[in-house]
């Protein structure tokens, strides 16, 4: 027969580990938030904005004059260029209409060589400029010194 002084050791030793267990549940899905730099006009900008938030992130946007600092400052090559610029969660930089479900695999993937994703110029189709046409495009991922390679494509 099991002590009292025994039951008690192994409850308490359960109660840790699943506390632990829970914890590190928790700390494994960072929160969703984004924060953008874009141009007040733009409408795709916009809809690239509301791609997000219905893809779970809480999305603070500045409307600025001019985007162009805020891809220096980030380190965003000026090859990779388009009309927005954002900050997602862990730091990543993403530089055009990438699409949430990709931002969410670099996310869960956390690579340590690359800085941010980007989709050079406005394709059509990408999230925030979709219509009737639909390109295959490119989201590239880039690192500190500007080097890319294909993250994924659609």
């Amino acid at each position: 027969m099991i002590s009292r002084r025994e039951w008690l050791r192994i409850t308490a030793g359960g109660l840790a580990l699943g506390g632990m267990s829970a914890s590190r549940l928790f700390a494994a899905a960072p929160a969703k938030e984004a924060t953008v730099y874009k141009t007040p006009t733009c409408g795709c900008c916009k809809k690239w904005v509301e791609h997000l938030e219905k893809s779970g992130y809480k999305v603070t946007a500045h409307d600025v004059a001019d985007v162009g600092p805020y891809k220096k400052r980030y380190g965003v090559p000026d090859s990779l260029g388009s009309c927005h610029t954002a900050i997602v969660t862990s730091g990543y930089i993403v530089e055009g209409h990438v699409p949430a479900d990709v931002i969410d695999k670099l996310v869960a993937q956390a690579p340590k060589d690359i800085i941010g994703l980007a989709v050079p110029g406005m394709p059509a189709g990408s999230p925030g400029m979709e219509g009737p046409a639909k390109d295959k495009y490119d989201i590239l991922a880039f690192d500190k010194a500007g080097k890319t390679k294909v993250f994924a494509q659609r």
